[in-house]
């Protein structure tokens, strides 16, 4: 008699193609009329109705999935179904993504039971499906109230938390830093940016203005709040707007910029220096003040960035001119006698960012 070995498993086996319509907000029904129009039951020779039907299979495995996806540790620890690492990675990852429009029109906003209740204009706004929408907003409720108050940086604490990928971290961790914050981001002024424009300055502020920052003397070993210490310098600076001292800074910086931008651009420089140094030295004095910090975005755009637009400035331009109006700090006379490496760290650690940021908002 002849010996048969067999062997019996529960490998949970993902449909990679029906857990992104899952995601994405489809029902089970409109899920198979899309497979359907790719061919599948062509493939399969099976009916329609034999599609619902597994695809409504797939959906109730992706629902309870779901409940271990909430806390992504926990389907590394359950037995019930078998799912080898990069199966667990692939579930968690695609979960915890988002469609940038769909962010970029919460952003800002309070992650509250009554802006979830709103969804229906984002949905309407975005032709991202409502199912898909409330689970992107109710992602995001949950990175930012599990990771608001802990010590450690941003990304770190939500990589060990939620297990995704060092990209996505780091942009939950700007979007959870803008809403930390306050910062405005939803008036009309601002509606051409892109939500990578933010995760763009948001980034840049975490790095460098953030209690993390590596010239950073704060006390607290968090990135999730601007550090009040470096704030509080950037007040210093208010003398630059002393008559004498702006007039000095206005003629280093168009000594060194004369010959690198064209004769229109130089002279527009010339005419409007004050308001751009005025704008600058103001955005970095209310930083300490956390209403006027909310609008830092609003004022790149109207003081700084909109009168260059107007004046039909390049973007390399603008940079040219940021550029040295850091860099002829150290020349000034009003902080040659004070204690310049000091004064010059706080300023180039404002400066490199303001710049980077005004840089990333410019769309000539």
């Amino acid at each position: 008699m002849a010996m048969v070995d067999v062997f019996v498993g529960n490998f949970t086996v993902i449909d990679t193609d029906l857990y992104e319509l899952w995601l994405s907000g489809y029902s089970a029904h409109d899920a198979s009329a899309v497979l359907q129009k790719r061919g599948v039951l062509h493939n399969m020779g099976v009916g329609f109705q034999d599609l619902v039907s597994d695809t409504q299979d797939n959906y109730r495995l992706f629902i309870n999935l779901e409940k271990l996806l909430k806390d992504p540790a926990k389907l590394g620890e359950q037995h019930l179904y078998q799912l080898d690492p990069q199966t667990q990675k692939l579930l968690i990852e695609r979960y915890y993504q988002f469609d940038a429009v769909v962010v970029r029109e919460v952003l800002g906003k309070k992650l509250s039971s009554r802006n979830r209740k709103d969804l229906d204009d984002v949905c309407e706004k975005t032709r991202v499906p409502l199912r898909s929408c409330r689970r992107q907003f109710d992602n995001l409720k949950r990175v930012f109230k599990t990771v608001e108050d802990l010590t450690g940086t941003l990304v770190e604490n939500i990589q060990a938390h939620y297990l995704v990928s060092e990209v996505l971290a780091k942009e939950y961790a700007a979007i959870v830093f803008i809403a930390n914050n306050r910062f405005e981001t939803g008036k009309k002024k601002l509606s051409h940016l892109t939500f990578y424009d933010f995760v763009h300055c948001a980034t840049s502020l975490i790095a460098n203005w953030s209690y993390t920052a590596k010239d950073s003397k704060g006390r607290e070993d968090m990135d999730v709040d601007l550090d009040r210490r470096f704030l509080q310098d950037l007040r210093e600076f208010k003398i630059l707007l002393d008559k004498e001292n702006l007039d000095e800074h206005k003629s280093l910086v168009l000594n060194a910029t004369k010959t690198a931008l064209p004769k229109r651009i130089h002279q527009d420089l010339d005419d409007n220096f004050k308001n751009m140094s005025k704008a600058i030295v103001n955005i970095a004095y209310g930083l300490n003040h956390s209403k006027e910090a909310r609008d830092i975005f609003i004022d790149l755009v109207e003081k700084i960035i909109e009168p260059c637009m107007q004046g039909r400035w390049l973007k390399d331009e603008l940079n040219t001119v940021l550029l040295a109006y850091r860099d002829v700090y150290p020349q000034l006379e009003a902080f040659r006698h004070r204690n310049l490496s000091r004064h010059k760290v706080v300023w180039d650690r404002y400066m490199n960012t303001l710049t980077s940021c005004i840089v990333q908002l410019y769309h000539s």
